[in-house]
């Protein structure tokens, strides 16, 4: 089970450390320099897929891809803080929970991790909001050779409402790693709205050109 850091141990710890990204300098920000912080690919705006506006706080270029591929692949959970601090450069709306992107059980078994709730229980205990997962994801095929209609039509019979919970959000936000088309952010959002949210909100840490 993964456990958040004591902040000050995890001070104690950055004032002796090294960068993650360089290893030259000391950690100062997220767990890296200042330097290396400054140079990360920020957007910090708003991107639209498939007629939603989803804060995106990078681009999806070097060096923030390879972090996020390694976090998510190889299981280098050291970088889940300068993903998280990541997240909080954006102006969030308020809401009143977070929903992290699920993940399939094939998926899970794959990591050992959702990585878009591990960074989503660091974003919820800095906003002091509650982590809320009404929705499962079924096995994800892959969308090769798919047209446009059929990739959608696909992403969206993955999503399962799962809750027999009478526990109801009406303004939330949808936390994902990287968002290329945003399909799957689309097909979530119908399913919340399902389930009565009436704002579901988006972000995620990286947007991919289409």
């Amino acid at each position: 089970m993964l456990q958040f850091i004591n902040p000050l141990l995890q001070k104690a710890l950055q004032s002796i450390s090294p960068c993650q990204l360089c290893n030259a300098e000391q950690q100062q920000i997220h767990s890296v320099c200042a330097d290396c912080w400054q140079q990360l690919p920020w957007l910090k705006s708003t991107v639209q897929r498939q007629e939603m506006d989803i804060q995106s706080a990078c681009h999806y270029d070097y060096p923030i891809d390879r972090i996020i591929q390694k976090f998510k692949y190889e299981q280098q959970l050291h970088f889940q803080q300068i993903l998280a601090g990541a997240f909080m450069q954006l102006r969030l709306p308020k809401v009143q929970a977070i929903v992290p992107m699920p993940i399939s059980n094939q998926r899970l078994a794959e990591r050992g991790y959702n990585q878009s709730l591990v960074l989503g229980k660091i974003l919820a205990k800095q906003l002091d909001l509650p982590i809320w997962q009404p929705i499962t994801r079924l096995q994800q095929h892959s969308q090769k050779g798919l047209t446009r209609l059929e990739r959608i039509e696909n992403i969206q019979q993955q999503f399962q409402i799962n809750t027999t919970s009478k526990l109801r959000y009406r303004r939330v936000l949808i936390l994902d790693d990287v968002v290329t088309t945003g399909s799957s952010i689309f097909a979530l959002k119908q399913k919340l709205e399902q389930l009565g949210c009436q704002k579901v909100y988006a972000a995620c840490i990286a947007s991919a050109a289409i």
